[in-house]
């Protein structure tokens, strides 16, 4: 049980396929796994033990992760006739019919979901805190946070309860957990994966990993054509997981020590960006100092109107599905704070919004014809104590504003809908993990793969135990 803690989905799918495992065994290690870790962790907060083993006893396939355990985030991962709370109490008893198209696509490529993750109410701030489920502790330090929205997946894979976990990213959600835990999380270009209408173009949908290929092979099992998508991206030129281990060429990187807009950030993120820096010099990349050139307020204004605006339209969007009202005691302090200034939003600033928006893409477009990637911290400080992003009712949006200067460098990509990813490769004094961000051109997951495939044998972290681990 110990020895498949450890071993990436790719490996586990190995076992399956060469007669070596069963799925049986497999889905039984990972459940033995969550019940002997997950009372410490709290990052599954939905078993899905007998779904996992009626499904793991199912006439067998050829799918490419045949036999794998995973887990589902509890928001936007719909699954038929259990229920989706997405960490708030207004949804306790709300239960699809359907599943996501993304979920059914996970199911097809052969994973067995054993259980859902926690996350924040709404999957609105960078911790996993929800007054519903309870907070899900860091496996590297249990008084700290995991990041969010997608902490309990994070902390799920870090602590080797399952090789990789279900994310989505609005805001930085992947990017964020993936540095606070120390794996591998990859935010998609706009479109790549299933996730239907999504007005405001900020949402991207994949996963946390424990390795990059994994990260690969699964993208390559998700990413087909969906019509129901309101953007699409760009055909690959090959396969995704062809791309890990193929030679990256001489690559243009600029690095940033400071943010795209106005935080300190903390001496240790900006010591592993110049790490980092260091590192791609070393493998024989060309790296320069540089960033886009945007007015950093405009970035700032802007994703603001938008994601408010965006989560007063997901809350109202349940109101009208569940034919109830939201009010102020059904969800939590600041929930209620975000919906209002949501409401708030005029059309024509939401307008004004977009057309900032904008420019910030062409700004960056323009940017990436000189260099291939940017490389920044991926946040501004190592894993923050629990309760720091708090929303005491006097002035439940202080969580929102320091939920911004936290996450100050992961919300641009969701503007421009580039892929981005955080790649573990440093840790601090205190033995957190501190991430490190790169960013590539619209479209272009090819070159983050071929990275960071070059990254990980040059610096590997999945040997890495936290205290807190299978």
């Amino acid at each position: 049980m110990d020895d498949l803690a450890w071993m990436d989905a790719t490996a586990q799918a190995s076992l399956v396929r060469d007669g070596e495992a069963t799925p049986e065994e497999l889905v039984e290690a990972a459940i033995a796994r969550i019940e002997r870790v997950n009372p410490a962790l709290n990052a599954v907060v939905r078993s899905m033990f007998d779904e996992a083993r009626e499904a793991a006893a199912a006439p067998r396939s050829d799918a490419p992760f045949r036999g794998v355990p995973f887990l589902i985030k509890d928001l936007l991962a719909a699954w038929a006739g259990l229920p989706l709370t997405e960490g708030s109490a207004f949804l306790r008893d709300f239960v699809p019919d359907v599943d996501a198209e993304l979920v059914a696509r996970q199911r097809e490529a052969g994973l067995i979901v054993v259980g859902k993750t926690n996350t924040p109410e709404f999957g609105i701030l960078g911790t996993t805190e929800p007054a519903l489920f309870g907070p899900t502790v860091n496996p590297w330090d249990p008084r700290r946070s995991t990041g969010g929205s997608s902490g309990g997946s994070a902390a799920a894979v870090a602590a080797g309860l399952v090789p990789m976990a279900h994310a989505n990213d609005g805001g930085g959600s992947i990017r964020i957990p993936a540095s606070c835990c120390g794996v591998f999380g990859l935010k998609p270009t706009r479109g790549r994966n299933p996730l239907g209408i999504d007005a405001s173009g900020l949402v991207a949908e994949h996963a946390v990993t424990r390795s990059v290929r994994d990260s690969a092979a699964l993208l390559d099992a998700t990413s087909a054509f969906y019509a129901e998508n309101s953007s699409h991206a760009p055909a690959p030129e090959r396969a995704f997981a062809g791309e890990v281990g193929r030679e990256p060429g001489r690559l243009r990187v600029a690095f940033s020590r400071t943010a795209p807009i106005p935080v300190r950030v903390h001496p240790d993120c900006v010591a592993a960006v110049e790490d980092a820096a260091a590192l791609c010099e070393r493998l024989g990349h060309d790296v320069e100092e540089a960033a886009p050139s945007f007015a950093p307020e405009r970035l700032e204004n802007a994703f603001d109107i938008v994601w408010s605006a965006g989560i007063a339209q997901s809350m109202q969007a349940w109101s009208r599905r569940l034919g109830r009202p939201i009010t102020p005691d059904a969800v939590e302090p600041l929930s209620w704070a975000v919906l209002e200034k949501g409401r708030a939003v005029s059309a024509v600033d939401y307008q004004f919004a977009i057309e900032d928006l904008h420019a910030l893409t062409a700004a960056t477009t323009a940017f990436h014809e000189r260099f291939d990637l940017w490389l920044t911290p991926t946040l501004s400080a190592p894993p923050v104590p629990l309760g720091y992003i708090d929303m005491p009712p006097e002035d439940p949006l202080r969580g929102y504003r320091r939920d911004a200067e936290f996450c100050a460098f992961t919300p641009l990509q969701n503007c421009t809908g580039q892929p981005a990813m955080s790649v573990p490769l440093w840790w601090n004094d205190q033995s957190l993990p501190i991430g490190v961000q790169f960013a590539a051109r619209f479209g272009d997951e090819a070159t983050l793969f071929r990275l960071a495939a070059q990254l990980e044998a040059e610096r590997p972290w999945a040997g890495r135990r936290p205290p807190i681990s299978a």
